[in-house]
């Protein structure tokens, strides 16, 4: 696929061409991101690398920038560098000069004006740049990482038609059901699919689901989470149908490499070189991502 990195924008071109999604996948050390290169590689899928805040401050955006190409030309794969959930215009143009090639401004919390005003600010700032920029309007909750929400204030249709024609964003992020973390559901798992399908003929534009990890009860039972419910994957996929062009999954890859170093950890108690284990984790890992690019890229439909 050439190795190369590029704005997220072109890659949503792929999806749309295809009535598909693109994953999102969030990563935190070289285990994650290796694991999703590989997998967008074998599978022979674009994919959208991203790092939040809370990653760029563990890791080092100038370990991340030097990290991603290296491991992008490795395995020929086509991907974006992607900042997921950038609070601040500061934090925006600090991954543009690191080689971003897409970027996250989200004003969520804020009034609408206020929201349409940064967010305006950062379009203007990137599009001469070619960089793709994504926003946010409506407030998922839950908690993950360094974003957090009390309750779900859901998308409105007309408010994103307005938000969108006076910022000018490339994709837009919307709260129609989903909430971060492994809880996501109390009760039947559910999406406003009206809503989805509502907000992406007003707007015509790329929407975004946060918090769409599947939180598999095959792994949540195997870690100790108890009750943790997820996206299933039909629901998930009645979505990408209406509009959803882009799906994030962070908490599952949490969960994937959490249960490969415990089991690791269960079968060789006396191993004390943490390279046998991480490699254990990446496995799982792996096959995490290879699971989610399926059902979000409809691959096990050709």
């Amino acid at each position: 696929m050439g190795g190369e990195i590029i704005p997220s924008s072109e890659i949503i071109k792929w999806a749309e061409e295809r009535g598909v999604a693109i994953a999102s996948l969030n990563f935190n050390n070289y285990e994650f991101l290796n694991s999703i290169c590989k997998a967008a590689a074998d599978l022979d899928v674009p994919v959208i690398l991203a790092t939040t805040e809370g990653a760029i401050k563990y890791l080092g955006i100038d370990v991340i920038s030097s990290m991603v190409p290296r491991l992008v030309k490795r395995y020929g794969i086509k991907a974006s560098l992607h900042l997921d959930h950038g609070r601040k215009i500061e934090t925006v143009l600090l991954a543009i000069r690191n080689g971003y090639t897409s970027v996250m401004i989200d004003a969520s919390d804020k009034p609408f004006e206020e929201n349409v005003r940064i967010t305006s600010e950062v379009v203007k700032i990137c599009k001469p740049l070619g960089i793709t920029v994504e926003a946010e309007l409506g407030v998922l909750a839950g908690v993950e990482d360094e974003v957090s929400g009390e309750k779900n204030i859901y998308t409105d249709p007309e408010q994103a038609k307005e938000f969108v024609e006076r910022t000018g964003v490339d994709m837009l992020a919307v709260a129609v059901g989903t909430s971060h973390g492994a809880y996501k559901f109390k009760g039947e798992p559910h999406i406003d699919i009206d809503r989805v399908k509502r907000i992406r003929e007003l707007t015509g534009i790329p929407l975004v689901l946060h918090g769409a990890s599947g939180v598999y009860e095959d792994i949540a039972e195997k870690i100790g989470l108890k009750g943790a419910r997820g996206l299933s994957d039909e629901l998930l996929m009645e979505a990408i149908r209406h509009g959803i062009r882009k799906v994030n999954t962070d908490t599952d890859l949490r969960m994937a490499f959490i249960y490969g170093i415990r089991k690791s950890l269960e079968q060789s108690p006396t191993e004390i070189d943490p390279r046998k284990h991480l490699r254990v984790a990446m496995d799982e890992i792996y096959k995490m991502v290879v699971r989610r690019l399926k059902v979000i890229s409809f691959l096990e439909k050709g």
